[in-house]
């Protein structure tokens, strides 16, 4: 173990650096580099990088007149707090997603995403929260925007095609990027970027991250990265296409979708206004000549896999699979693999608190046991007062160190707790639990509030689904917790069986306790049509519960 030290902190806990960037002053480069290349295709809509940049500068001109942007620099600001007027987004994928994105980002105001499935409530109780002072959305959720009783800021609609009216006093989308454009602020690094998550577990929470930090830790971007290089690289790259999945709303999506068009490439979108469909999904993929996909774990690879062994699609162009905020099963990867066996499966690590931290590369060839860490990702042992060094047996928390978000908005408590600055050095311990190996790669064993205390022994309920999802009659599969009066708490998996099998509960159990410790298999088995997830892929652990109390005993007492 070594103690928790900085390297070369700033006096207020920041991670200098020579040249820093922020988002939309990257954008200009490279748009300045290709303007006529494909920036953004979703559906028969396609822009260009220079109309893009276009449009972005309408929008951020619209909002600047309506009084948007900042209105305190971020050194006068604690680590919690916005000097910046926040702007709602509630569509959608869609071009004009992205786009508002840009848009909000170049007037310094703050673009943050809605989950366009909450409820009318819980977008009240986010976006007042927030405190958004305009709100972009599509036609389609007007009756979600009224329901919810928000008042009193700027509308911006987009015509989706449903019909829908627009709610009184909205300005349509495309009056906005056709107005004049008048004199831009400039952007700053320290301008914010916001991701608002609730994670697996808890109301959401809004992440501040400033933009130098995340152009480097999420956004691919190089330390001390010049204007000429950002360039050349744009150049260099043939803007092969990259295509996020899951929607926009997740920060998956939007970190993918940044990932590529900070390198110069084409991002395509995947129209998620009706359910998941593989055939529509691996069309556009064949269609577009993908480079790179990226998925959410079983809830995305399971279909697909259906699909690529139903008919043969031409996906030679496609040379990264990126899976991530969910767990991938190795079977499906193993059959991925099987069906596309050129391709390089990189699973990823991370979240909205540390960015993109950990990166597993699978291949035809064979695989590695745990994650390769980025830069600044680290295991801190479980009192978090020191790093763990490889090797160490210890379960700790997953962290990382240098550039890491600035706090949790309006939240000075949960700020201090989860991005504590030790000795002058930001670090970010969102709550995960992990180990690390001899040879420097971490495993990670889950969300330490998805722990289940059964008799003293502490089971991470992802380390359980790994195994459960493997069980050859397993469609899908999650692990919760239920109360017990002899263990306190004992394991149970929720599951839904393959069409057409007749899924025997108590065969759940053995299989896994043939994979891992006894103790970690499920005591209750629940078996179900279907297993919930959030349009993201995660599980409805608040669902599970509910079914775990149905659930069917399994264990025997000596068991």
């Amino acid at each position: 173990m070594t103690t928790c030290q900085a390297e070369a902190p700033g006096a207020d806990g920041s991670q200098p650096s020579d040249l820093e960037w922020s988002i939309i002053a990257v954008q200009d480069v490279i748009a300045a580099a290709v303007p006529d290349r494909d920036m953004i295709v979703c559906g028969d809509t396609r822009r260009t990088f220079d109309e893009v940049a276009r449009r972005s500068k309408a929008i951020a001109s619209f909002l600047g007149e309506r009084g948007l942007g900042i209105h305190a620099e971020r050194v006068t600001l604690e680590r919690w707090e916005s000097g910046q007027d926040a702007v709602a987004l509630v569509l959608g994928n869609s071009v004009e997603y992205l786009e508002a994105m840009l848009g909000t980002l170049r007037a310094r105001a703050v673009p943050f995403n809605v989950n366009q499935h909450y409820r009318p409530a819980e977008v009240h109780a986010l976006v007042t929260t927030v405190g958004a002072n305009a709100v972009f959305y599509h036609r389609r959720y007007a009756a979600l925007l009224a329901e919810s009783g928000i008042s009193g800021v700027l509308l911006i609609d987009v015509d989706d095609g449903s019909g829908v009216d627009p709610l009184p006093g909205s300005v349509n989308f495309e009056l906005v990027v056709s107005a004049p454009i008048r004199q831009l602020p400039t952007s700053s690094p320290d301008d914010l970027f916001m991701m608002c998550t609730g994670g697996t577990t808890g109301q959401p929470k809004a992440v501040l991250w400033r933009q130098g930090d995340i152009y480097v830790s999420a956004m691919a971007g190089k330390e001390g990265a010049t204007a000429t290089s950002i360039a050349d690289a744009a150049r260099q790259s043939s803007g092969a296409p990259w295509y996020p999945i899951p929607p926009l709303m997740h920060a998956a999506a939007q970190w993918t979708s940044f990932c590529g068009l900070n390198q110069g490439a084409t991002i395509v979108l995947h129209d998620d206004s009706g359910s998941f469909d593989a055939r529509t999904v691996l069309e556009v993929a064949e269609r577009e000549r993908v480079a790179l996909m990226a998925i959410v774990g079983d809830a995305h690879a399971g279909p697909m896999i259906e699909e690529l062994r139903r008919r043969p699609y031409d996906l030679s162009s496609m040379a990264i699979l990126a899976t991530g905020g969910a767990a991938t099963n190795e079977r499906h990867k193993e059959a991925l693999l099987e069906l596309l066996p050129h391709i390089l499966i990189n699973d990823g690590y991370g979240s909205s608190e540390t960015g993109g931290m950990a990166f597993g590369a699978r291949t035809k060839a064979g695989r590695v046991e745990g994650f390769a860490p980025s830069r600044g990702a680290i295991v801190v042992s479980a009192d978090r007062s020191t790093i763990l060094e490889p090797g160490d047996p210890e379960v700790g928390w997953t962290a990382r160190r240098g550039r890491v978000p600035l706090g949790y908005l309006g939240d000075r408590e949960k700020t201090e707790a989860a991005f504590p600055v030790i000795e002058g050095e930001r670090f970010a311990i969102p709550g995960d639990r992990a180990r690390i190996l001899e040879d420097g790669h971490i495993v990670m064993l889950g969300r330490d509030a998805l722990v289940v205390n059964t008799g003293g022994e502490k089971v991470y309920v992802e380390e359980v689904e790994e195994v459960v999802r493997r069980h050859p009659d397993v469609a899908d599969g999650v692990v919760v917790g239920r109360p017990s009066e002899r263990f306190g708490q004992e394991v149970v998996a929720v599951v839904a069986p393959k069409g057409g099998v007749d899924l025997d509960p108590r065969s759940v159990r053995e299989f896994v306790a043939s994979q891992i410790a006894r103790f970690k298999a499920p005591r209750a088995v629940a078996v179900c049509p279907s297993v919930v997830r959030h349009a993201n892929g995660k599980p409805d652990y608040r669902w599970a519960a509910e079914m775990a109390a149905l659930a069917q005993d399994v264990a025997t007492r000596k068991a």
